[in-house]
């Protein structure tokens, strides 16, 4: 897929990371990207949804964390990732026109990013998760939501109906507490919004995504 974006390298507390910014004519706000466990920045989900956006006049930074960076398979912990997070946030503010500075994440990116949140370490005008993992998958005794409920920020819960991390009655009773928080099911769809028997580009799996995603920024701002 074609990469119109900005390379850069940014630095952050852990280590030097690669980012890829772009920017609209117009932006009215900035969406800052973060990769899931297994794959980067330059994943084509990523760089779809990011592409998408742009041409719904956003602004975004997607970038890769330190333990990608590296090339190691390891995710890094949140004392790790945390640091990352806040340090690309303000690199996307320091490069924004005054607009709202979002944070999205795919799976473990916005995990992190809702930690970040929670220990002061970032505030974002918002919270954008592409598949939060609620849970290991086939352990949803184990739930990754205690931190969730200290968070005041508008957030976004962007989840498949057949996601595995993320049991659909323990995800709408976990957002039901939220009371600054928005559920959109994706029918059909998996962890990675894919749906069984449907063969679909990456730019045809993000459009909603997107498209849910630019609105609900927006509404936040009114």
């Amino acid at each position: 897929m074609a990469d119109h974006g900005e390379r850069l390298t940014i630095p952050t507390p852990v280590s030097d990371v690669s980012g890829v910014y772009s920017r609209p004519d117009g932006a009215d706000a900035t969406v800052v990207i973060a990769h899931g466990a297994g794959a980067g920045m330059d994943h084509p989900f990523m760089v779809a949804y990011a592409e998408a956006l742009n041409a719904l006049g956003l602004a975004t930074l997607r970038f890769n964390f330190a333990y990608m960076e590296a090339g190691r398979k390891l995710p890094d912990r949140a004392p790790k990732a945390v640091p990352v997070w806040a340090a690309v946030l303000e690199e996307a503010r320091r490069r924004s026109a005054g607009e709202p500075v979002w944070a999205a994440g795919k799976s473990f990116g916005g995990r992190m990013a809702s930690l970040a949140v929670a220990e002061g370490a970032m505030e974002p005008a918002g919270l954008v998760f592409l598949g939060y993992p609620l849970h290991p998958a086939g352990k949803p005794e184990k739930l990754r939501d205690e931190h969730l409920y200290g968070i005041t920020l508008p957030m976004l819960f962007l989840s498949g109906t057949r996601d595995t991390l993320a049991g659909a009655d323990l995800l709408e009773g976990v957002v039901a507490k939220l009371p600054t928080a928005t559920l959109t099911w994706q029918e059909g769809g998996d962890h990675s919004f894919a749906i069984k028997g449907a063969r679909r580009s990456p730019a045809e799996v993000v459009a909603p995504l997107a498209r849910q995603t630019a609105d609900f920024v927006r509404s936040a701002a009114l």
